[in-house]
């Protein structure tokens, strides 16, 4: 989750996205393959401790985000920025506060050939996407796992879940996740980039709409130049994945509380 925020911390206006170092990081890294053993481990966390902020550091600005305020989101446009909560509608032309933004605006409805002032619920998809560097981890699919059991693939619907690492397709498949994917009929790939950036044959065709749990949304960014992307979280790509549309998890799978967090 922690990967999660750094990495999407620029389409939030951050130069920088940084979590401090603390006793969940070493725990996280410790005993893992790549990391310092023995003298060098400890060694190691001293180090890593005097890359935390100061105790009493004053910050410029400081801005306090509750996740139970913020209803599940998806990208309507060509942008991360360009996202509403699921029970909100795409925004008009008109809606934009100057001339740059109406343009934005509507340069994004024409190339997702979508119509401002209409709902993001209930948009037909053709590709759901789980996986990616930000939602691609162990975390993500267990949870998704839980509510997907006895769920299937709506008809129509190309399903792809690609695991974050190699490791955690390892520990994944040893959980049997994989099996409950392709029991909903999901086809389970092997760990990588994949259709987050159209990575080997995982693209999209023509303009097909793929709800993703990636983090890009840009114009071709899913291998074809016409093709449309929805950003959303795993377990929302989920939901439109067994209703053939986007749409509301906390309804599909009568889930209240997921984590990590829907939105």
């Amino acid at each position: 989750e922690r990967m999660t925020v750094c990495n999407m911390s620029i389409e939030g206006g951050a130069r920088v996205g940084y979590v401090n170092p603390d006793e969940t990081t070493f725990e996280y890294l410790k005993g893992r393959p790549y990391s310092p053993q023995g003298a060098a481990w400890d060694a190691a966390v001293e180090e890593w401790k005097g890359f935390a902020s100061d105790a009493g550091c004053s910050y410029d600005d400081v801005v306090n985000i509750d996740a139970a305020d913020i209803q599940p989101t998806v990208t309507w446009g060509i942008t991360p920025g360009q996202g509403v909560g699921i029970n909100e509608t795409i925004p008009a032309i008109a809606d934009g506060k100057t001339e740059s933004e109406r343009e934005s605006i509507n340069e994004a409805l024409e190339y997702m050939k979508f119509e401002g002032g209409t709902p993001v619920k209930g948009k037909k998809i053709d590709v759901a996407f789980i996986g990616s560097c930000t939602n691609g981890r162990l975390s993500d699919f267990q949870e998704v796992a839980k509510y997907l059991e006895g769920k299937k693939v709506a008809e129509g619907v190309q399903a792809i879940v690609v695991p974050g690492s190699q490791v955690v397709a390892s520990i994944a498949e040893q959980l049997g996740l994989d099996k409950v994917f392709k029991d909903a009929g999901f086809e389970w790939r092997g760990a990588g980039c994949s259709m987050c950036l159209a990575m080997n044959p995982d693209k999209l065709v023509g303009d097909q709409l793929c709800a993703s749990s990636s983090n890009r949304n840009f114009k071709g960014r899913q291998g074809s130049p016409t093709g449309r992307t929805m950003l959303m979280s795993p377990i929302m790509v989920a939901a439109a994945a067994v209703t053939g549309e986007v749409s509301d998890a906390r309804e599909v799978f009568g889930v209240t509380e997921v984590e990590p967090a829907l939105a």
